[in-house]
């Protein structure tokens, strides 16, 4: 059985707190380039995984675009954390 949509986003932003480097050091974040800067892709990933975290607790419903959004996003700024390899190719 499938679970539910918000089963669903919330399972989404587990795995994506699992797998990002959020608790990296800042010194080590930063590479000088801000092309793709790996810092404030993490932080901007971190403030919509919160704000999504804050919805569901207040019983929000995440529409499946939302969750696809999310996801995407979450592997776009993979990608740029594997680039500069912060994360398992």
């Amino acid at each position: 059985m499938k679970p539910d949509r918000t089963t669903a986003m919330r399972g989404l932003i587990k795995q994506v707190r699992k797998d990002m480097p959020f608790d990296i050091p800042e010194a080590n974040v930063c590479t000088g380039q801000c092309n793709g800067c790996p810092k404030k892709l993490l932080d901007y990933l971190d403030a919509e995984l919160e704000d999504w975290e804050y919805q569901l607790d207040a019983g929000d419903l995440p529409d499946f675009g939302e969750i696809k959004r999310i996801a995407k996003t979450s592997k776009k700024i993979y990608k740029v954390m594997q680039k500069y390899d912060f994360v398992d190719k």
